[in-house]
């Protein structure tokens, strides 16, 4: 079952167990309605119950069912929150989930056979894909340069001649 990472924890908030998060999700407002999570844990993952969100800065404050006191919260310090497939946010036509592009295989429009997706780096203005292939490549996540993106066949298409403009080769 695919698991989504949206939040690392940063440590105990307070002294009622919550726990300081920082989200890895566009939409923080995810915090306000989840109550169905998991915390991983050297690779395992741990079901458990949120039953409170609030938010302080750039951070989201949630109290986990079961940890009640700062000692609790301190053991969950590093690890991250995951949510599962079925209850990941839904996202608008154009955009996908890191853990789809991860993977997918790269060719250009002149049948270029590029590598696989095997990283995104977040920026702060826009993803760039990191494709590993007879050469590492570094490519912006623009609408010009992305032809096409087929999570399903995973399978992503460059335009060539914007790829001749935008895309990095590191030798």
């Amino acid at each position: 079952m695919d698991r989504f990472r949206i939040a690392r924890i940063l440590k105990p908030h307070g002294i009622k167990g919550e726990v300081k998060v920082y989200p890895l999700t566009d939409n923080v407002s995810r915090f306000k309605s989840l109550s169905e999570a998991f915390i991983e844990r050297n690779g395992q993952y741990d079901p458990i119950r949120v039953d409170g969100a609030k938010f302080v800065s750039d951070a989201a404050v949630l109290h986990i069912v079961g940890y009640d006191t700062p000692e609790q919260a301190e053991k969950l310090r590093g690890l991250y929150l995951c949510v599962d497939r079925a209850h990941a946010v839904k996202l608008p036509e154009g955009t996908y989930f890191v853990e789809d592009i991860i993977g997918c295989r790269v060719v250009s429009t002149d049948g270029t056979e590029l590598g696989r997706v095997t990283e995104v780096l977040e920026t702060n203005a826009n993803d760039v894909y990191v494709i590993e292939g007879e050469r590492r490549l570094l490519v912006p996540a623009l609408k010009k340069l992305l032809e096409k993106v087929d999570v399903g066949a995973s399978l992503i298409v460059l335009n060539a001649r914007v790829l001749s403009e935008v895309g990095l080769f590191e030798d």
